[in-house]
């Protein structure tokens, strides 16, 4: 992995943790917290599509794969507090 491709990847996370923060009418978890929830939510969003068979590409499928996984991954943190 290059330089531009984790900055791409660590932007993804970031938009995707502000997303999915909105979402569930959060107050987010912070700049950190965001990438890391975004990131996270990535892995799970494309363990989830892969499941379901869904492909998503480019910068715009990789933004919402990633949003949807880390709702999932708020929604759990929620569900254990």
């Amino acid at each position: 992995m290059n330089l531009t491709s984790f900055i791409i990847f660590i932007l993804i996370g970031l938009v995707a943790g502000l997303l999915a923060g909105k979402i569930m009418r959060g107050k987010g978890f912070g700049l950190i917290g965001d990438i890391v929830i975004g990131i996270i939510g990535a892995f799970i969003g494309g363990i989830i599509f892969s499941f379901l068979g869904i492909a998503a590409g480019g910068i715009i499928g990789s933004i919402v794969m990633a949003t949807v996984g880390a709702i999932v991954l708020i929604y759990i943190i929620r569900l254990a507090k």
